[in-house]
């Protein structure tokens, strides 16, 4: 009659009774008392729904949000302009409620919003297919270097120290366990050092992973680095922000065989660090390793355009030992906003987002290093991240900064030991010359 009321007394005594069992603990009598906690939980009493709101809110109001703060934090996560539409849209019961696309006939709508979405990223990137999302850009990355191990059936990979620490991290943690080597290649100068990757290049090296802009904001140069992995049959994977190639050549262009990333930039709120958007591109010689889904144009019965699910290589569908990757969904609704946003920006709104970005990262290193308190760190071109370096500690300059409503840099030392007391500020289209004004005068007085 009640069915989403707890059990009553007698409704467990009956249970019991059925299984011929004494007690519920009678139930977990294999468990040694040694891993038993043997005490009640330590819980609190139970609350009315308006007790719960308040606490939930008085929790939530010990955080600041962006709204009161501005922001010059990057390392992977950006503070991009979000066009109303794409909310709006999102936000329809149709999308909202949209059915996995298992069935064609019935899920035409999400069917057509990933293929829009495979052919912009797929032209982005200068590829030739994309498949329908992954879940992140690290998880992409990491796909991608599996994939490039099953195609050439080799068990080592290597990656710059320049590729944002998370994502090896998590490369490192999926190849522990199936049985691949990776092998980082140092940085020199805030860029991959190509004669220790020299040094390392075989005929036993699957690929290599190389990120432009860098981790460091700076525009790296794939050439010297494709040669040497094509010279030994290996395959180049590329780490990229798509708002950087609204004024960068793409990866297809510059000779990469994959290209991944992290699409949070393309309409995504920084929600906290997820959930985001992984994106992969590649040549057409490597679409049928893909991991995930790809969908398809095709015609109906009566001849009208339609849209169906061409690859599916993933354990769900095909036999587990030859699928080519555990991931069994795309980021559907991160996805659609991805798709929107570069449907309303087109062509010259991406490369204006990205013209004002670098331009106003510019103007921002101009001004935070002008007086000789704050020097950059590396000499090298950069997008909208660049390093800085001061005799003040990198954790006091942004408590300082704080303490002003400024959400000020990625400390570098928290992953680059060497880097003691360096700052990477990010600047994006967002930001105003006031903005920035006040950043570099707030760190002049420090």
């Amino acid at each position: 009659m009640h069915r989403y009321i707890s059990n009553t007394e007698t409704d467990k005594k009956y249970m019991l009774n059925e299984i011929n069992v004494e007690s519920v603990e009678d139930l977990f009598s294999d468990v040694p008392d040694e891993l038993r906690l043997g005490r009640e939980l330590n819980l609190r009493d139970g609350m009315s729904e308006i007790e719960i709101l308040d606490n939930i809110n008085n929790i939530a109001s010990k955080n600041k949000s962006l709204k009161d703060l501005t922001c010059f934090l990057g390392a992977g996560a950006y503070d991009h302009y979000i066009p109303s539409i794409i909310k709006h849209i999102t936000s329809r019961s149709e999308f909202l409620t949209a059915y996995t696309p298992y069935q064609a006939e019935i899920s035409q709508g999400t069917l057509q919003a990933i293929f829009e979405y495979q052919t912009m990223i797929s032209d982005l990137m200068g590829m030739d297919v994309s498949n329908a999302s992954m879940y992140d850009g690290a998880t992409a990355c990491t796909e991608a270097a599996i994939m490039a191990c099953l195609n050439t059936k080799r068990k080592s990979i290597l990656i710059s120290k320049t590729v944002n620490p998370e994502t090896r991290k998590v490369l490192k943690t999926y190849m522990n366990y199936r049985d691949i080597d990776v092998i980082e290649v140092n940085v020199l100068d805030g860029v991959t050092d190509i004669k220790h990757l020299k040094s390392l290049v075989s005929k036993k090296i699957a690929g290599f992973i190389m990120q432009s802009p860098n981790f460091f904001g700076i525009i790296e140069d794939y050439s010297e680095a494709r040669e040497l992995i094509h010279e030994n049959k290996g395959l180049l994977i590329t780490c990229v922000d798509p708002i950087s190639l609204g004024i960068l050549k793409s990866p297809g262009k510059q000779g990469a065989d994959i290209a991944v990333g992290e699409a949070q930039s393309l309409g995504n709120d920084l929600n906290f660090g997820g959930p985001y958007l992984g994106f992969m591109a590649v040549k057409s010689k490597l679409a049928r390793k893909m991991p995930g889904r790809i969908v398809g144009e095709s015609v109906d019965t009566n001849g009208k355009r339609a849209f169906v699910l061409t690859l599916q290589a993933r354990e769900q569908h095909i036999r587990r030992f030859k699928a080519t990757s555990n991931i069994c969904s795309n980021q559907g609704l991160n996805m659609l906003m991805a798709t929107i946003y570069l449907t309303t920006l087109g062509k010259e709104g991406l490369r204006e987002v990205a013209t004002q970005s670098a331009q106003k990262a510019q103007y921002a290193f101009n001004e935070i290093t002008k007086s000789g308190k704050f020097k950059p760190l590396f000499n090298r071109p950069f997008f909208k991240e660049f390093v800085v370096t001061s005799d003040l500690g990198s954790s006091k300059v942004n408590e300082k900064l704080l303490e002003k409503g400024i959400l000020g840099g990625y400390e570098l030392d928290k992953d680059y030991k060497e880097y003691k007391n360096s700052l990477m500020f990010c600047v994006t289209e967002k930001r105003t010359k006031s903005e920035i004004d006040r950043l570099s005068s707030v760190l002049e007085v420090l």
